[in-house]
């Protein structure tokens, strides 16, 4: 018997559900974490005590009617922190949840993240065009993942 088979000899369906789930699963943190480094440490916004949300928004200088657009593009930034907290949720719940229950749950959980993912999208792609090309020139370097591929802070 190899390890990923079960003790009838079968192979664990959960084994076949994570080769499944990891492509998706990976786009969805990826794009989390794109737009979670923005909460990332103040370190890396390259202004000294100021969040790296913040520091952006300072950097942007922008006019009054931009400034409706980034409050949405800003409200939508905050979806990985309410991710984690759902996830965090669903921890607590899986052991008393059947493993059926528990698939559901994830599915369930993954649908939500690609549907932040996608209000995401909206709101930054809305704001990003009311952005003079040199605004889009900070904000493009200012959201960047650190290079070497770390989460900020780290």
């Amino acid at each position: 018997m190899t390890a990923a088979e079960g003790v009838d000899g079968q192979a664990s369906r959960a084994g076949s559900w994570r080769k499944l789930a990891k492509p998706g699963l990976c786009l969805i943190l990826a794009a989390g974490l794109c737009m979670g480094a923005l909460f990332a440490s103040p370190v890396w916004s390259q202004t000294i005590g100021v969040p790296p949300l913040a520091a952006l928004h300072l950097a942007l200088h922008l006019n009054g009617q931009q400034e409706t657009a980034w409050k949405a593009y800003r409200d939508e930034a905050s979806a990985p922190i309410r991710a984690q907290e759902r996830r965090r949720a669903a921890a607590q719940l899986f052991p008393n949840l059947s493993a059926p229950q528990r698939m559901d749950l994830v599915e369930a959980e993954m649908r939500q993240e690609l549907l932040d993912l996608q209000n995401q999208s909206r709101a930054l792609k809305a704001f990003y065009a009311t952005l003079s090309p040199e605004q889009q020139r900070i904000f493009n370097a200012r959201t960047l993942p650190p290079p070497d591929g770390r989460q900020p802070g780290q």
